[in-house]
């Protein structure tokens, strides 16, 4: 296969025949990725087992988190929904060759700006197979080529779906180069070395994982090192709704990245508010730490202690913990303070309660009486996600095909030389918008 420098540099060469595919036949790779896994499901989920086993004595042996291990797991209802985001992917507009400026500079003279592909996006991620297909599929769409590596624990079903794509990325014209699969941890510093090829990093996995790709690489990386996501139930907040969001932010898939670690509470609500909420958490097998003012407020005797840490704490597990506030401004502060810029939901039935939540709230998502957990590309509908970025820089939070591409200027003209419009006697620039559909 060659070095990794090797493959970043043939992965390159392999944009042009890649930009030459026209968006139908995209569509009909994608749409054949997908049928691929339905016909090669079975050999799919075996090699899946065989991860399985491996990570299970990982688990006993304490080398593994268990969130790490659920994340690995693979059955027909993954397979299903990892094929309808493909198949979502199929559906959308190509995001390549969109025009989102056109301008008259003067007669004869036109400027347009060009959506193109970042290149080739390296993306190194860890337990979860079917992100795999989702960035596949994102980057094939969106014509860029891919060099995938993901963790060790998943390499019998990484390699089992990648196989599958990649035969049907060749058979629908794709170069072979323009889709990668790195296999070892060695690989993942010489992809870091790639500058000269590789135009865009993307970790997905631990805080450690990020952190340690973000400090050595000189390639831009996209991504997030933190999860800790916040629930704010206002004075105003109708209970019942609060109840449903704070649970299920915490408890539907406690180890995603967007799962509510910090549930805020204002002091209004908390005497009614907080029974409910610590005896349906216990229900769902949720240990939960309440702040010490709580704890006295509310007389929650034997209750765990929530300290500093837990504000930080990034718990991808069965563990919460709640803080009373003494109003809005201080719910903010909180999370602003202590937030990974990630996701925080508020519930209030106060509709200018929220306008100035989200608007002060530093965060990639903030939502208004909904879970946390909706914040995932398929959700939003963009088929699938390369990642989700916290960053204040495009692209920010999930990351579907228009995260994957840049622009280009473009200038159409007859001849025409800056000496024209500049001097005593210069012309004068019109700038006038014209209709995008007029590019040439």
């Amino acid at each position: 296969m060659g070095t990794v420098i090797e493959i970043a540099k043939k992965a390159k060469e392999a944009l042009g025949p890649l930009l030459r595919l026209s968006t139908q036949e995209k569509n009909q790779i994608l749409l054949s990725m997908a049928k691929r896994i339905a016909l090669h499901q079975e050999a799919i989920l075996t090699a899946n087992k065989k991860d399985l086993a491996a990570a299970k004595t990982e688990v006993e042996q304490g080398k593994m988190a268990e969130s790490l291990y659920h994340r690995l797991k693979l059955d027909e209802a993954k397979l299903k929904d990892i094929m309808a985001g493909i198949e979502q992917v199929a559906s959308l507009d190509d995001p390549v060759g969109k025009i989102t400026l056109a301008t008259e500079m003067d007669e004869g003279l036109e400027l347009y700006r060009v959506t193109c592909p970042l290149g080739v996006v390296g993306v190194i991620f860890e337990a979860r197979p079917d992100a795999l297909t989702q960035i596949a599929s994102l980057c094939l769409k969106s014509s860029n080529a891919v060099i995938l590596k993901g963790g060790k624990e998943a390499e019998h079903s990484n390699r089992a779906l990648f196989t599958i794509l990649h035969e049907a990325a060749i058979e629908g014209g794709v170069p072979s180069e323009a889709l990668a699969l790195l296999e070892t941890r060695e690989e993942v510093k010489d992809l870091l070395k790639a500058d000269r090829y590789v135009d865009l990093i993307i970790p997905r996995g631990s805080n450690a994982l990020v952190r340690f790709i973000q400090q050595n690489t000189s390639i831009p990386v996209l991504g997030h090192a933190d999860g800790i996501c916040h629930v704010y139930v206002d004075e105003a907040a109708d209970l019942k709704k609060a109840l449903d969001v704070c649970v299920d932010s915490k408890v539907q898939y406690p180890s995603a990245c967007n799962a509510v670690e910090t549930i805020l509470i204002h002091r209004q609500s908390a005497a009614q508010f907080v029974p409910m909420l610590l005896s349906e958490l216990k229900a769902h097998g949720v240990e939960s730490r309440c702040d010490e003012e709580m704890i006295r407020h509310l007389k929650l005797n034997g209750t765990p202690k929530a300290v500093e840490e837990d504000w930080k704490t990034e718990y991808g597990d069965l563990i919460v913990s709640i803080k009373m506030v003494n109003d809005l401004d201080e719910a903010i502060a909180h999370i602003n303070t202590y937030g990974s810029h990630h996701t925080e939901a508020i519930v209030t039935k106060n509709e200018k309660t929220f306008d100035r939540f989200f608007a002060e709230v530093e965060s990639a998502g903030v939502y208004w009486n909904v879970s946390t957990r909706f914040a995932d590309g398929f959700r939003y509908g963009f088929g699938a996600e390369v990642g989700i970025s916290t960053g204040k820089l495009h692209p920010r939070g999930p990351v579907g095909l228009d995260g994957l591409v840049t622009y280009k200027y473009k200038i159409v003209g007859n001849g025409q030389t800056v000496s024209l419009y500049s001097g005593p006697k210069a012309k004068r620039f019109v700038h006038k918008p014209l209709k995008a559909t007029t590019a040439k």
